[in-house]
């Protein structure tokens, strides 16, 4: 029977976590080709084998989470849910929150995590000025709705600070469900950062909806905090990868996404991470714009106004009112001195201009050679696209085939086949990437050659996938298509190798 986090909390406290939405919907039964077929994801990515990492279903990230909570609780002995927030403060970093609690000064590791000291006694506690207002009686006035009720109706935490269960429990569903916060909720006294713990917030909130949202932000902030752990980025996937160390190395979860564990974006071999991150913010933000605005318009040598030249006349005229300056938009010197020979500028060559003209054509260079490797990059990432539609083709060319009185074991060459392309394709997609940053020398010419050597054929393998198989061909393709597949995967092993080796020698220089 699975633990809980009941388990590591005193008998008299509710449970955390009684009853855990994986959010896993899938039966199971709707399984994709590639599973189908038989080949798994490590199969299929060999360089994955060295890096241990293992998947974690919602439930077992819960696990794992309770498992580090009584590890540490087992050795600093204070309240399970003080352990969690400590833990959360230093990133779920174990052998930190050791060192700090046993070296350091452990009422600042307190106040820094903003919880109350639990081995200060209960009487130094400072008390809020207002709780002289509870009566004889034994009532109390709520700060928050000013209501008198019995003292049994009112709560609040080791800070002192004590409301009506009423209105602890409607501030908390409001940052749960509108704030969306989960771990970080402070006191609702005013001026008050002392968190509230697991154990009260299940305690003072009754619906259900609410509590399942709370056990969500927890386990989504346990892993996002945790840097051995990281979701899984396919959609409506609700797994988590666990390592024992972080390097920029492929991952494959149970959906059968492949990922890298450091940067979380799809594998991307061979491009490094931080590299990938700039190329996607450059395609992603508006840099291109301004490529094309200075590849496509000039400014105003006088007051610097961008212009735009919309008609055959070279002579220009700002429409800057405060301005108007008459100027050639060909040398972008004065006007005046051009005469009736607009056409012909007699002012081409002067430095001045020269260096007007030396910046457009830099903008325009850098302009053309962005679009030369994005449009290779965006080219391959399409037909990627199209190559995964290739799995339910293939899966009826090999039931085709079947019939042919070829053993289901025979066939297996094009799902093979397929399982390769792919990987070519994602590999040119990010050697375009590698290729953009990299600076020009011996060593980037021989990648080139290997990435010209590779794509030319990849693109045969496609071409050979797309054929119709009859009886009569039947051989001739599958010859065809063993041969290239073996030639595209040691084509691509010796490009990552070359660029790998270039990693390790320190190779490569980078334009930017």
């Amino acid at each position: 029977m699975k633990r809980r986090y009941e388990d590591v909390m005193d008998s008299e406290e509710e449970t955390l976590y009684d009853e855990v939405d994986s959010g896993n919907e899938s039966s199971g039964d709707d399984v994709d080709f590639a599973m189908d077929v038989g080949n798994s994801a490590r199969e299929r990515q060999p360089d994955i084998d060295d890096y241990p990492f293992e998947v974690l279903s919602t439930e077992e990230i819960v696990q794992h989470m309770v498992d580090c909570i009584k590890e540490v609780n087992t050795v600093v002995e204070i309240p399970a849910t003080t352990t969690r927030i400590l833990l959360n403060h230093f990133k779920w970093d174990k052998e930190k929150l050791m060192e700090r609690f046993y070296d350091g000064n452990q009422e600042q590791l307190f106040a820094e995590a903003r919880v109350v000291n639990p081995f200060t006694k209960p009487a130094i506690v400072a008390r809020p000025k207002y709780r002289k207002q509870q009566s004889s009686s034994g009532t109390e006035e709520c700060e928050i709705c000013y209501t008198v009720l019995p003292g049994p109706m009112m709560t609040g935490l080791e800070c002192g600070h004590r409301f009506c269960t009423s209105c602890w429990g409607e501030y908390l569903t409001t940052k749960i469900m509108e704030e969306g916060v989960g771990q970080t909720i402070a006191c609702a006294a005013h001026g008050c950062d002392i968190l509230v713990d697991d154990a009260t917030v299940m305690r003072l909130v009754r619906d259900s909806k609410v509590r399942l949202k709370y056990q969500h932000l927890i386990t989504n902030s346990f892993v996002e905090c945790n840097r051995l752990l990281r979701w899984c980025p396919s959609p409506d996937c609700n797994n988590a990868i666990k390592v024992s160390y972080v390097e920029a190395r492929p991952v494959v979860c149970k959906c059968l996404h492949t990922f890298c564990f450091a940067c979380g974006e799809a594998w991307h071999d061979p491009v490094k991470c931080h590299l990938l991150k700039r190329w996607i913010k450059k395609c992603d933000d508006d840099s291109e714009t301004s490529n094309w605005i200075a590849a496509n318009t000039k400014e105003c040598p006088r007051c610097n106004v961008t212009i735009e030249k919309d008609g055959g006349c070279n002579h220009m005229v700002c429409k800057n009112q405060n301005c108007k300056a008459d100027f050639c938009w060909v040398c972008l010197g004065p006007w005046e001195p051009h005469g009736s020979s607009w056409y012909n500028c007699n002012r081409y060559d002067e430095e001045e201009a020269k260096a007007a003209r030396d910046a457009q054509e830099k903008s325009r260079a850098a302009l053309q050679r962005y679009l030369f490797y994005c449009n290779r990059y965006m080219n391959h990432m399409q037909s990627l696209k199209f190559e995964h539609k290739l799995y339910a083709s293939v899966k009826e060319k090999m039931e085709e085939m079947q019939q042919h009185n070829m053993s289901w074991i025979e066939v297996q060459f094009l799902k093979r086949a397929v399982d390769i392309l792919c990987q070519c394709r994602q590999t040119l997609m990010y050697t375009y990437v590698f290729a953009y940053y990299l600076r020009k020398n011996n060593q980037s010419v021989l990648f080139e050659d290997n990435q010209k050597d590779l794509e030319s054929a990849t693109e045969t393998l496609s071409e050979y996938l797309e054929r119709d198989i009859t009886s009569e061909n039947l051989a001739d393709i599958k010859q065809k298509v063993q041969d290239k597949y073996r030639y595209c995967e040691s084509r691509r092993k010796v490009l990552l190798e070359h660029v790998h080796e270039g990693y390790e020698k320190e190779w490569w220089e980078y334009t930017e």
